[in-house]
């Protein structure tokens, strides 16, 4: 049994779904591990991951626009306000999302469905520099 560790480093600019499935993928295939599972873990309250369809971007609007609905800036019950409008909703985003994605390693690679790709959520309005922790276990 083999592990490994790295860390990606995802540059948003701003509120939408950043993907990042190439540069996992290309992570996983240089570890050499054929078979194993591989555990992704985002450092911040205020972004999430999430596997999504990668194919049709009208997905990606469709969720954006939805969280715009469910979890809106500037709205009078938040209590937690100093650190600007966007951020009581971003931490409300990541609430219903999740910060840790686990996926199989099969044949050296995720095991992703055709049309499924990784995808840094950011939920703040302004760029930030995410972190996301990568870990791999299999032989």
């Amino acid at each position: 049994m083999r592990q490994a560790s790295g860390n990606l480093s995802v540059a948003t600019r701003g509120k939408g779904l950043y993907e990042c499935t190439a540069q996992v993928e290309s992570w996983v295939v240089a570890q050499g591990v054929g078979t194993g599972l591989l555990t992704l873990f985002l450092q911040h309250t205020s972004a999430s991951l999430t596997i999504q369809e990668n194919a049709d971007p009208d997905v990606i609007a469709d969720l954006n626009d939805f969280f715009e609905r469910i979890a809106p800036e500037n709205d009078r019950r938040y209590r937690h306000t100093m650190e600007g409008p966007d951020d009581m909703p971003a931490h409300i985003r990541a609430a219903l999302t999740m910060t840790q994605l686990s996926i199989p390693v099969r044949g050296g690679r995720p095991a992703l469905g055709t049309w499924q790709g990784i995808y840094v959520f950011e939920h703040r309005a302004r760029p930030h520099r995410r972190s996301v922790l990568m870990h791999l276990i299999g032989e």
